[in-house]
């Protein structure tokens, strides 16, 4: 991930900052009586949000990347799975966290790593060459999903979400999540 060091650092913050209110709705939420996909969703959204906060941040991470490749990709197929059975019964939310957990572990694979300052640590703020043009149409195709889905998320959010406890606050965060992804997809693509 490519871009100054000031916006590397902006960002790592603005995520920092989503781990709350992902904690507080998963402290207080009653899962017993909104079921276990909210739940699981909620907690995928805070392993999404510390990953963008490894990737981002100059500094590095605590795991090596091929931990979070297994973290995701584990992630990514158990969400596939929850969305395949439970299609017909409107599981849209764990869809979309298999997309987020598979273009998160598509970028930790295939996204340039500044390993050679920090060993096998996670880090995609250092400056790379061109990726390959299948790359970049990857990168560029997933990042309008991200975009749209931000947009949509967005929208929700303004009108107030559905009527679920602690509802405004995911679509929040998939806003902010969603506008993240885009700009290291793009990132990555040029």
């Amino acid at each position: 991930m490519s871009g100054p060091l000031v916006i590397t650092w902006t960002l790592t913050a603005l995520f920092a900052v989503l781990v709350l209110p992902c904690v507080l709705r998963l402290v207080r939420l009653d899962y017993g009586r909104l079921g276990s996909a909210v739940r699981n969703g909620d907690l995928a959204e805070l392993l999404l949000v510390v990953a963008m906060v490894a990737m981002l941040s100059p500094v590095g991470g605590p795991i090596p990347a091929a931990g979070w490749q297994a973290v995701l990709a584990l992630t990514a197929g158990w969400f596939a799975v929850s969305w395949w059975r439970g299609r017909r019964s409107g599981h849209s939310a764990c869809g979309h966290h298999a997309v987020a957990c598979a273009a998160m572990l598509f970028m930790v694979t295939f996204m340039p790593h500044s390993e050679v300052s920090h060993g096998p640590w996670l880090v995609m703020s250092g400056p790379e060459a061109a990726p390959a043009l299948w790359l970049s149409l990857a990168f560029g195709v997933a990042a309008a999903y991200f975009a749209v889905d931000a947009v949509r998320a967005g929208v929700s959010a303004a009108r107030g979400g559905s009527s679920g406890a602690g509802q405004v606050s995911r679509w929040v965060c998939r806003v902010v999540m969603g506008l993240g992804m885009g700009y290291m997809l793009l990132g990555a693509a040029v």
